[in-house]
């Protein structure tokens, strides 16, 4: 069902070949993909294909993996639209093409024009996304606990409603996202987990350590997807496992590390 492309620091022209899922390759009329650490030009902690405008790393290297990203999926660097991500159940319908940066403060894009790509970074959040194939209608949502606890699924699926789209026609895909085992959370967001719904009890393991537990962010976000109406997936990849691969907030913050990149997740009607 995977497909996955060589990482390689060695220097040489690495083109970017992201991660994609069967379940997405099955429908017509999309390009997408899950891009991984590989094949752009930044270095140091941020090597190599670090889409992050928000990162500390030079804006002409990010610009620069950016456009080649762009490029793999068959647009301009000029139109892919990512949004000013802030955690939220937010979503907006994108008809033109923001300036880099400049992107509303949302965590969901949702589109049905053609050659524009619309996508969401992460670095251990859940990356998703959605193509209705028979409305024409594609979105890229960011899922961190608070935005997946508050309704960023369902806010994206209702947008995509407004372009056409039936949620029963919608696929979506989870790309890396940290795993349950390297989650560790503490007793306070247990708690507000499970004052949402009693139900969310089940995505809690108990951790080594007293007053924590290890959270199934993967499994969580899946649920609302199912229980949204929308045959979705996840990849079962691990951001914070995989470091020749992706970016990792809470690898990087484990080792005290100054910053780190961030991995684009787009998507684009041909």
């Amino acid at each position: 069902m995977l497909k996955s492309g060589r990482v390689s620091w060695s220097g040489e022209a690495v083109k970017p070949r992201p991660l994609t899922h069967g379940l997405l390759d099955a429908l017509p009329g999309i390009r997408y993909g899950f891009f991984t650490r590989e094949g752009g030009v930044s270095s140091g902690l941020y090597r190599s294909l670090n889409c992050g405008v928000g990162s500390r790393d030079d804006k002409a290297f990010v610009f620069k993996n950016r456009a080649r990203a762009a490029r793999t999926l068959g647009v301009s660097h000029d139109r892919l639209a990512t949004p000013f991500q802030i955690h939220s159940a937010e979503a907006v319908v994108v008809d033109e093409v923001w300036d880099i940066g400049r992107g509303p403060k949302v965590d969901a894009v949702v589109t049905k024009r053609r050659g524009i790509a619309v996508g969401v970074g992460s670095a251990d959040c859940g990356p998703i996304l959605f193509a209705d194939p028979l409305a024409h209608v594609v979105a890229a949502a960011h899922a961190g606990w608070r935005g997946a606890l508050a309704g960023i699924v369902e806010a994206t699926v209702a947008a995509m409603e407004t372009l056409g789209a039936q949620r029963e026609q919608i696929v979506a895909v989870l790309g890396p996202t940290i795993s349950r085992a390297n989650y560790e959370v503490g007793a306070d967001m247990v708690a507000v987990f499970e004052a949402a719904d009693e139900e969310n009890a089940r995505f809690f393991r108990p951790s080594k350590r007293d007053g924590h537990a290890m959270f199934d962010l993967p499994g969580y976000i899946v649920a609302r997807l199912f229980n949204a109406g929308v045959l979705g997936t996840d990849m079962g990849l691990c951001t914070y496992a995989d470091e020749e691969r992706f970016f990792s907030y809470r690898r990087a913050t484990h080792r005290a590390e100054a910053d780190y990149g961030r991995l684009l997740s787009a998507i684009t009607l041909v």
